[in-house]
């Protein structure tokens, strides 16, 4: 059942309102899903209905990303305010620190509200932040280039493309290993939720100077990585185990950087064993 919640975060303004959309669905213990930069919470739905038979799930738009509004103005889209705002979050839902997942933008989300010890458990599927440099330029670039080319189309030739699996291809093999895989209807409303992103280039302007190097001691985490990730490289991963030595490094086969069309059954497992 999608919803939406409202509450308050501190700006240069004072405090104002925020609401973010959210889905939840299951019963168990809490386990927050967070999409990454550009997508929308729909990007976990291919596992949401195996991770409810064990977990109460709540998957979210993050603010500025599918159909939540732009975080308050003079509110920078930073670790320590969106972490703040996913912290206000739980808190306006009655979750007591839940377990949290996350992929690319949402994985560093979820590498953060671990460090602040808001959460039980933390997975983190390609999480961003373990870039050299050169690595970073090359992920944003790409990025930058997709939104660009999903704000040229219009939206006929979105659903023309998404038709046949080339289209599907063309449109979304940056992030999926197998994009014929994705179904028309979902190849369209991500695309649009690229397009209409509001919080894209603020994010994007945020994440120049981030690099996760902190360790996560006393919460357990599990970090995961697609053999054919194209955006985030896997040797990410390994500095990301360095960075996090108690991790639990895993890798996922065949995977892309969008891992939960790609192989469903694998990445429901590895969350449901990351938040036991």
């Amino acid at each position: 059942m999608v919803a939406k919640i409202s509450f308050f975060v501190e700006s240069p303004r004072g405090s104002r309102e925020l609401s973010v959309s959210y889905e939840r669905a299951g019963s168990g213990e809490p386990l927050l899903l967070l999409h990454g930069i550009g997508h929308h919470r729909q990007a976990w739905d291919p596992v949401i209905g195996i991770l409810a038979a064990e977990r109460e799930v709540i998957a979210v738009d993050l603010p500025g990303f599918g159909v939540s509004p732009a975080l308050p103005d003079g509110v920078r889209y930073d670790l320590a305010a969106v972490g703040g705002a996913l912290a206000t979050l739980c808190q306006a839902l009655d979750i007591e620190r839940p377990h949290v997942a996350g992929n690319s933008l949402g994985g560093l989300l979820a590498l953060e509200l671990g460090r602040e010890k808001l959460v039980r458990s933390v997975t983190a599927l390609s999480p961003a932040g373990f870039w050299t440099e050169g690595e970073r330029l090359f992920a944003f670039g790409t990025l930058r280039a997709m939104r660009l080319g999903a704000q040229s189309l219009s939206l006929p030739m979105i659903e023309w493309l998404a038709r046949s699996a080339a289209g599907r291809a063309a449109l979304t093999s940056t992030i999926y290993a197998k994009p014929g895989r994705r179904s028309p209807e979902a190849v369209v409303a991500e695309t649009l939720a690229l397009r209409g992103a509001t919080g894209f280039h603020e994010t994007l302007l945020a994440g120049r100077d981030v690099l996760f190097t902190d360790d996560i001691p006393d919460v357990p985490v599990t970090i995961a990585w697609g053999t054919r990730d194209r955006l985030l490289f896997r040797r990410q991963g390994v500095r990301a185990k360095q960075a996090i030595p108690g991790a639990r490094l895993v890798r996922l086969p065949g995977c892309g950087h969008v891992p939960m069309n790609d192989d469903p059954a694998l990445v429901a497992r590895v969350l449901l064993d990351g938040s036991r």
